[in-house]
């Protein structure tokens, strides 16, 4: 039997947890390690003989693990922790911060590049299994327009980022698309559209006792790059009902492109590709487990450097071989 690839987890919550359980479900992977920040003490895992340990010693098993994948928030997190890690270990992350994905990925790949290892960065449905399906219509149909929708559900990202504001003890946020404009381009209507006019984002927050309320709402509402392009609502609750009401993460989207074919382009045509998640943080947990295969096969054969789903090829990512793939997938 061949030897399993050793994974480790950075970061145990939500997104965390499903990738433990996603691993248990490859029989070619084993969980090695949980690194922690928080009291190591308070972390129950699923498998009690799983180690679990303080981050700060990470570096001191460097030798143990083949893959680290790392479970952080895009907003704070990932930006420190993605080159730290990727400086010692080949990496999987979720990064999906999309305004900042360039300077992301050129730190990564510096990172990964001086110590030969290979990162793959922005892996989850967002960037990731969308970013494939809108250069795969965009190829096809290169007369037409790609349109994106998120929800209706819990962005992992968005609530994160919301929560990293002084004096927010939680809170989850909701993206929901405009039902009516994707009427119309499910009809294959063409239509102009500005970001604001695709979704609107609804913000279940409680904040701690005597938190300026106004200032943090006006906070999430400039924040850059994830609610500032978008008519925001702000609904201040408390701790207990953001617990009893909103501790699903289900979500979903769809990327939509109408597109032309015909001398005078006047065939139309329109293709989707959706998903519908009962919970968003097991399926990108899904997603960045089979990355980690990919991943520890590149570095095997030497290629390192930062990686996005663009430049991994699908047989890299499955644990069937490629007579297989041919016989029952081609």
């Amino acid at each position: 039997m061949k030897d399993k690839i050793r994974v480790g987890i950075v970061g145990y919550g939500k997104l965390g947890r499903g990738v433990e359980i996603a691993i248990k479900q490859n029989t070619d992977m084993e969980l090695v390690v949980i690194f922690t920040r928080r009291p190591v003490n308070s972390i129950r895992s699923y498998d009690e003989d799983i180690k679990i340990l303080d981050v700060n010693i990470s570096n001191d098993y460097v030798n143990d693990i083949d893959v680290m994948i790392l479970c952080g928030g895009s907003a704070t997190d990932l930006p420190i922790q993605g080159p730290y890690f990727a400086s010692m270990y080949n990496t999987v992350d979720s990064y999906d911060n999309h305004g900042n994905i360039p300077e992301y990925l050129n730190a990564m790949n510096k990172a990964s590049m001086a110590r030969g290892k290979t990162s793959a960065v922005c892996i989850g449905w967002d960037p990731g299994l969308f970013s494939m399906n809108r250069v795969l219509f965009d190829s096809i149909l290169s007369s037409g327009i790609t349109y994106t929708f998120w929800g209706p559900g819990v962005s992992q990202g968005h609530s994160d980022a919301i929560r990293r504001i002084a004096g927010v003890k939680n809170a989850v946020q909701y993206t929901i698309p405009n039902e009516e404009v994707v009427r119309k381009i499910r009809s294959g209507e063409t239509l102009k559209l500005a970001t604001r006019d695709r979704h609107v984002r609804w913000c279940y927050v409680a904040v701690d006792k005597g938190a300026d309320k106004n200032k943090i709402e006006n906070e999430i509402k400039v924040m850059p790059n994830y609610f500032a392009d978008y008519d925001t609502k702000v609904i201040f609750i408390d701790e207990e009902e953001i617990q009893k009401d909103h501790s699903k993460t289900f979500h979903g989207g769809f990327v939509i492109r109408n597109g032309r074919t015909g001398e005078d382009c006047s065939t139309n045509h329109v293709l989707e590709f959706s998903l519908k998640l009962d919970s968003n943080s097991e399926f990108t947990a899904s997603i960045l487990v089979a990355y980690a295969r990919a991943v520890y096969r590149l570095n095997k054969e030497g290629n390192v450097g930062a990686k996005t789903v663009f430049d991994i090829p699908l047989s890299y990512i499955t644990d069937k071989s490629i007579a297989d793939l041919c016989k029952n997938q081609l």
